[in-house]
């Protein structure tokens, strides 16, 4: 006797109807034999269920990415078996490593043939493992309720990460008493740790005796939705703030106690302070090596408060002093109250001082250059001009990217969508996309550089077919510009592969019928740009910048964060 709540279904079927209780009503991925089940699902449900085909499987990864980034909701994306499955790899590698909520579903061989090296069969749990939060291969359709609402739970609980769900095609097709439950826990995963009171408190205290603190937060704080919170600490406690690529647009670019980008190509005081600071205060950050530099000299000086869901990150590169494990929503709410508000005067007027030199250096030469040819700083600044700040920038890997984190201005969080700790060549074209579906009321410029644009270049077909209104801007300097920028630094100008010959990116775009232009002179460039973000439709705008431009300030590999070079 069924309950009331109990259907007979296939598999496949309870697959679909378990992405629609999870409130997953957008699939990105692409079809194959073995799970051809599911898709003929897709098929009967598409007045409920909205599939996107992207060109390749990357594509669905990188396009779920972009939309987990700016909606805040977990991305799904589906490949069939082998390479099919294969193809995810990468993309589910890079959500893995910047803590991107994504579920990717992929067809098996049936279960009989497992092991058998049958046609398109590949052992995708093992190949994935590595780069998952967690992954489980289905055999038998009864198991398909409890594993999805598994996998769901797991993928946006705690610290946010890619789970694999792999789908045996006998379990696609097998009928089944089906029934759903949203999972509520799972028994030996705490994905929040418990806030201890001892540890706010002894943190506070720390704080409330610095003489020069110093705010580094990351993306934990966009993670933990806690802008709010993370402002109110901020403008309370009067500590100056700089941020990691990732924490990008978790307080406006324009606010006083901002004071910019730490890390290999961040600003010059930010850097130079680190090494200054008594108190250091990271949120929601894990100090990755582009951040910290040589780690024998980062920060060595100070006292460090950590505050971190991640018990895992607690002093794995850098010791943590006063560790604060928990959400940071709750662990600022809990801290706010209990730091007292300083001026910090002359703290804050060396970071003003610093910034002045860097203007004078790097930032007057990137933005309002003398020189002929285009700067790739000079699109970003005519980019906030026309979008007012408010656009969702989506980069790709690269020099154009360390200009874009520079010099793009936000007002609002969820506006930065970049491949971080993986640093994937390829990610912005497919991640603009879902980015661009996941923020539908807001403008989604795409800053990519000509090397990475050809990667995923496919990705311009879902454009064509969806007609999503993508803005897609090519930095082109002829050049794997930052793999050129270290040989011209390290290498002695040994230019080894690194000469791009290039399309006709403009011509190509219109054979997809997206509008498009080239910009070779800066006079040409406020009009180009005007026009872009104009447009109601998706957009190509090629800009050709100066061939050997660098990116500067610069920290060389394993120097300290104290090197850093103007020049």
């Amino acid at each position: 006797m069924k309950n009331s709540q109990t259907i007979h279904i296939s598999g496949a079927e309870a697959v679909i109807r378990c992405l629609l209780a999870e409130g997953a009503d957008l699939v990105y991925g692409y079809p194959g034999g073995a799970i051809m089940p599911i898709y003929d699902e897709i098929y009967k449900f598409s007045d409920q269920l909205r599939h996107v085909l992207t060109r390749h499987e990357q594509g669905a990864t990188h396009a779920a990415q972009g939309f987990a980034r700016t909606s805040g909701k977990v991305g799904v994306a589906m490949a069939t078996s082998g390479p099919g499955a294969t193809n995810l790899v990468t993309g589910i590698a890079d959500a893995q490593i910047d803590s991107t909520p994504m579920v990717c579903i992929t067809g098996q061989v049936a279960d009989h043939l497992l092991g058998s090296d049958a046609f398109q069969e590949t052992d995708i749990i093992g190949i994935s493992t590595p780069v998952t939060k967690w992954n489980y291969q289905i055999t038998r359709a009864i198991e398909i309720p409890e594993i999805m609402a598994k996998a769901f739970y797991i993928a946006r609980s705690g610290r946010p990460g890619p789970v694999l769900i792999d789908i045996t095609k006998n379990a696609q097709f097998e009928m089944f008493d089906f029934a759903y439950e949203k999972c509520k826990g799972v028994r030996s995963y705490r994905p929040v740790p418990v806030l201890q009171t001892s540890q706010v408190e002894a943190a506070a205290a720390a704080i409330n005796a610095a003489k020069k603190p110093m705010i580094v937060w990351g993306q934990g704080v966009i993670l933990g939705e806690a802008e709010e919170e993370f402002k109110t600490f901020v403008e309370s406690t009067g500590i100056p703030a700089v941020w990691t690529i990732l924490g990008l647009s978790a307080l406006p670019t324009a606010h006083p106690l901002n004071m910019g980008m730490v890390g290999m190509h961040g600003n010059y005081g930010p850097n130079l302070l680190t090494n200054e600071c008594d108190v250091l205060i990271a949120i929601g950050m894990r100090f990755d090596d582009r951040v910290t530099g040589n780690l024998a000299t980062y920060a060595k000086q100070a006292q460090v408060v950590h505050l971190e869901i991640d018990a895992a990150e607690i002093s794995k590169n850098v010791h943590a002093d006063f560790p604060v494990l928990g959400d940071c929503k709750a662990s600022l709410a809990a801290l706010t109250p209990l730091i007292q508000h300083k001026e910090l005067t002359e703290w804050k007027a060396q970071f003003h001082a610093h910034m002045q030199t860097e203007i004078e250096a790097v930032i007057e030469k990137d933005t309002k250059p003398t020189k002929e040819g285009l700067t790739m700083g000079e699109a970003i600044v005519a980019i906030n001009k026309h979008t007012g700040g408010d656009a969702v920038i989506v980069t790709d890997v690269g020099q154009h990217q360390m200009i874009a984190c520079r010099y793009a201005e936000f007002v609002r969080s969820k506006s930065n969508v970049t491949s971080g700790g993986l640093g994937t060549m390829g990610f912005a074209l497919p991640a603009a996309i879902g980015a661009k579906m996941g923020a539908q009321d807001r403008h989604v410029v795409a800053v990519i550089g000509d090397g990475g644009y050809q990667m995923t270049i496919q990705e311009l077909g879902t454009i064509f077919q969806t007609g999503t209104a993508v803005k897609i801007v090519v930095l082109n300097n002829d050049y794997l510009g930052m793999v050129r920028q270290w040989q011209q630094l390290f290498f002695d100008k040994r230019y080894a592969s690194t000469e791009m010959t290039n399309p006709d990116f403009v011509t190509i775009a219109k054979g997809y019928s997206i509008e498009a232009q080239r910009v070779t002179k800066r006079e040409e460039l406020d009009g180009a740009v005007a026009e872009m973000i104009a447009s109601d439709k998706p957009y190509f705008l090629e800009v050709c910048v100066e061939k050997e431009d660098n990116v500067f300030p610069m920290i060389p590999t394993g120097a300290s964060v104290s090197d850093i070079r103007l020049k």
